[in-house]
């Protein structure tokens, strides 16, 4: 009889940046690195399509867990355990920080980062996030096994959650090849995003850590003249960033379009001169390692995760103070970046692929399955 896993899916929407990345560009390769396992998924009423387009078996839906955390979170709770036992499942894995809170069927979660306990952020950002950072963190530690995409990532696991190290596997993610468009001009034009300016571009929601509004703060620093269009995606409607461009006057040089699609992100990366990351803290950094895949220069925040991800073919800058945050803008626009070579960028990519990750990833799934049988 062959082996099962559920898989909890129950916080897919589409919005949710690199750890809906992971989960679409990971499972069909694990399910194919795994051809004797039967895979199903548990999701909720605002995902269920989206995850069909790319999961490769059953989905069942759980129609009362919609888009907000707080109803994944208690399908997390009360219906993953319950469904996997329901289906005799073998195994759940959890891969987008957090599933089941209680010891069940055997389980594996990929805690991405623990930016709640580094990035602490306001008053109202503490409060909003505690019940989230909580079950996570009782998720990881009630886990059979956790998986993370940094060593920097699991150094902060290790530190902040209590996870023994021996529990922790790190599996880096990967970069999906480029898929160029034949026109990308065609396939911005609903962005409005005008040719003919150096076009900077940063990626990513709108949660404190993402330190956007520093981005702009750098770039009212540039003289107008010489400031390029600044292109971020992510965010809602209205865009949390939009009262910082009204406020710095930047309204004619940065373009906030909300989520773009998988085509128009592409095209973006084609007539980008430069992408910048300012994270503050990031569990793998995926966005830098898309823009080096593309040929693309980069200059990111000058954080240890980045440098694990990006090597000598990224520049490297403190993005909280904006005047050095402008500076290397310029510099790197300018020709003048001392990283971004062929050689550098081809030596980083080689070290990052999604087909990598799912092997070791279908090691550790099915290692957690052997284990528990032993026990």
């Amino acid at each position: 009889m062959s082996q099962r896993i559920l898989v909890d899916l129950l916080g897919f929407t589409g919005a949710r940046g690199g750890t809906e990345t992971y989960a679409r560009e990971l499972l069909p390769r694990v399910a194919a690195a795994m051809p004797d396992v039967q895979f199903a998924a548990i999701t909720g009423r605002s995902g269920a399509e989206r995850v069909a387009e790319f999961f490769p078996g059953r989905i069942h839906r759980v129609n009362w867990v919609g888009a907000d955390p707080a109803s994944w979170a208690a399908g997390a709770v009360l219906a993953t355990n319950t469904l996997a036992r329901r289906n005799a499942a073998d195994l759940v894995w959890a891969p987008a920080n957090f599933g089941p809170i209680r010891h069940g069927v055997p389980r594996v979660v990929t805690v991405h980062d623990a930016i709640y306990d580094e990035v602490p952020g306001s008053l109202r950002d503490r409060a909003q996030r505690t019940a989230t950072a909580w079950l996570m963190a009782r998720s990881a530690r009630t886990a059979d096994a956790v998986i993370t995409v940094s060593n920097a990532a699991a150094t902060s696991i290790r530190e902040h959650l209590g996870i023994a190290s021996e529990r922790i596997h790190v599996v880096h993610n990967g970069a999906a090849p480029p898929r160029p468009v034949a026109n990308p001009w065609d396939v911005l034009a609903p962005l409005n995003i005008p040719p003919g300016r150096p076009i900077v571009l940063s990626a990513g929601n709108r949660m404190p850590h993402k330190n956007f509004p520093a981005l702009l703060r750098a770039l009212a620093h540039i003289p107008s003249p010489h400031r390029p269009l600044t292109v971020i995606t992510g965010g809602g409607s209205p865009d949390p960033l939009s009262a910082d461009v009204l406020t710095l006057g930047l309204q004619g040089d940065v373009i906030l379009p909300g989520w773009v699609t998988t085509e128009q992100l592409e095209a973006l990366f084609q007539v980008a001169t430069l992408y910048v990351c300012p994270s503050l803290a990031e569990g793998f950094g995926l966005p830098v390692l898309d823009a080096l895949v593309r040929s693309l220069d980069v200059v990111a925040n000058d954080i240890p995760v980045l440098r694990e991800v990006g090597g000598d073919a990224v520049d490297y800058v403190d993005a909280t103070d904006p005047h050095l945050l402008a500076a290397e803008i310029q510099r790197s626009l300018g020709g003048a970046g001392a990283a971004g070579g062929g050689p550098e960028r081809a030596q980083r990519v080689g070290q990052f692929t999604w087909d990598r990750s799912a092997a070791a990833t279908a090691g550790v799934l099915r290692s957690a399955i052997d284990n528990r049988r032993l026990t």
